[in-house]
C-alpha cells in the first residue's frame, strides 16, 4: 500500500493536533482544580516582586482533608496551612523560633499526598 507524501504529511499534522489538543485539555483540567481563592493568592504573588526564596504553594492531605501548605518568602515568617476553603489552620514553621504558632506541631509527620500547586518562576531582575 502506498501513501503519498502529501497524505502522510497531513495525517501526521492532524495526529500531531489531536495530541496537542489533548495535551492543553489536560492542563486546562489540572487548571481547574486549584480553588478560586487559591488562585486568587497565585495572582496576588505574581504582581509582587519576586521573592527569595521563591514562593511556592503545595497541596497535602492533613488530618483527611484538602490544605495548602504556603512557602513563606524568606527569614523568620511564618508559612500559612490553609483549608479548602481558604481558612487559616495554622502556621506549621517559621516565627522567630522557627517552630511556628504550635497549632499543628504535627503537620509535617502527618502530611501525605504532596502536590506542588505553583511556584513562581520568574527571574528576579
Amino acid at each position: 500500500m502506498k501513501i503519498s507524501i502529501l497524505t502522510f504529511l497531513f495525517l501526521t499534522i492532524t495526529l500531531y493536533s489531536c495530541g496537542s489538543i489533548n495535551a492543553q485539555k489536560e492542563t486546562l483540567k489540572n487548571q481547574e482544580k486549584i480553588i478560586d481563592c487559591i488562585q486568587e493568592k497565585i495572582n496576588t504573588f505574581k504582581s509582587q516582586p519576586v521573592s527569595d526564596p521563591p514562593m511556592a504553594i503545595y497541596q497535602y492531605t492533613y488530618n483527611n482533608n484538602t490544605v495548602y501548605f504556603i512557602v513563606p518568602p524568606c527569614c523568620d515568617r511564618y508559612s500559612t496551612l490553609y483549608d479548602s476553603n481558604c481558612n487559616i489552620v495554622c502556621h506549621p514553621d517559621g516565627g522567630f523560633t522557627a517552630k511556628g504558632d504550635g497549632k499543628c506541631r504535627d503537620f509535617f509527620d502527618k502530611r501525605t499526598n504532596e502536590k506542588l500547586i505553583w511556584k513562581d518562576n520568574r527571574k528576579s531582575k
